[in-house]
């Protein structure tokens, strides 16, 4: 598609005719020689002299060439441009967060894989985390992992390829043995308290309680809501066990609903990737598309078109009236010897 960036230059296109007829026509005087006899050597020349201002004729090439180089000229001023295809760019519109506890009761080999084989909790979140993960194709991802300590394992980011990677580096008790809830949450609100992005959700499991966290969990889950934070929370393990692995679904659910989430728990791997599911079902993707049409600059194709014009004219000129000037030239006569 083609445009002109400037179109009222167009408006230039008379100029010249108005030039024409409200401008006085240019006058040059030039020196001559005057002689006494000036009748007797027009008579004996056989010319016939022209009394007055004498009018310079052009040819027909210039008045055709002339106009069409001053239309191509101003045609180079008004700018015109191609317009590419448009070039459509996604950007994420939610940051989604994910914290997996990796305290010591994550290795309880309590879960069974597609093939019947018993495996550990920690196996099994990653596994439907990945496939999870893998399906959110336009949101901005962040890994988080707590034990004793809570850290950021990846940061939000699009590349989904290195949270995949980094999710399957994880190793039970790498943030410690205990569980710090509440830390984590404060982690996500740290990753995101400089995020452009008004949807924030972050998805917490855990198979144990908050025995470690420096700030309270529900303290931190308020927190978090002040940031624009949907917590959703999934409890994996016993919740009828004691110490650190028992899980505690009441205050998962309280987390959650002071967020305005959801809880779950998920008691082996097919509930858990039920639960993953259906987090993806309640969270859309969404999307910000912003299109952008690349402009080609194309000025200088009349401009050169309208300078190759007038040079072949010139060398035309030279071309057609030199063998006149050469022939006026040999046909004058010789001066006689004295």
């Amino acid at each position: 598609m083609l445009q002109l960036e400037y179109p009222w230059l167009l408006t230039l296109l008379p100029l010249p005719l108005l030039a024409w007829w409200l401008l006085p026509p240019y006058g040059e005087r030039t020196r001559a020689v005057r002689v006494p006899f000036f009748d007797e050597l027009a008579e004996a020349t056989g010319q016939k002299p022209a009394r007055g201002a004498v009018v310079l004729r052009g040819n027909w090439l210039r008045r055709i060439l002339a106009p069409l180089c001053w239309a191509l000229l101003v045609l180079a001023l008004a700018g015109p441009q191609r317009l590419e295809p448009p070039v459509e760019r996604t950007e994420a519109a939610r940051d989604l967060l994910l914290a997996i506890d990796l305290s010591g009761s994550m290795a309880m080999p309590d879960f069974l894989d597609p093939q019947g084989q018993r495996i550990s909790r920690l196996d099994a979140v990653k596994g439907v985390v990945d496939e999870f993960v893998r399906r959110r194709t336009t949101d901005r991802i962040g890994l988080i992992v707590f034990g004793t300590n809570a850290f950021p394992q990846a940061p939000l980011t699009l590349d989904h390829t290195a949270v995949r990677e980094l999710l399957e580096e994880l190793r039970v008790g790498m943030a410690g043995e205990q569980t710090a809830i509440g830390d984590a949450i404060g982690v996500a609100v740290k990753m995101t308290e400089h995020s452009s992005q008004r949807e924030r959700v972050l998805i917490l499991l855990t198979d144990g309680n908050d025995t470690a966290g420096r700030i309270p969990a529900e303290k931190a889950a308020e927190i978090g809501k002040a940031n624009h934070i949907v917590i959703h929370t999934i409890g994996i393990g016993d919740p009828n066990a004691k110490g650190e692995n028992r899980v505690d679904l009441d205050a998962l659910k309280r987390i959650a609903a002071a967020t305005g989430g959801r809880s779950f728990r998920g008691e082996n791997r097919e509930q858990l990737a039920d639960i993953y599911a259906l987090l993806d079902r309640m969270t859309p993707s969404k999307v910000k598309h912003s299109v952008y049409r690349p402009k080609v600059k194309l000025y200088y194709v009349p401009l050169g078109a309208a300078l190759l014009l007038m040079i072949i004219y010139h060398l035309l000129m030279l071309g057609v009236f030199a063998p006149f000037a050469h022939r006026r030239a040999s046909l004058a006569p010789e001066p006689s010897e004295s």
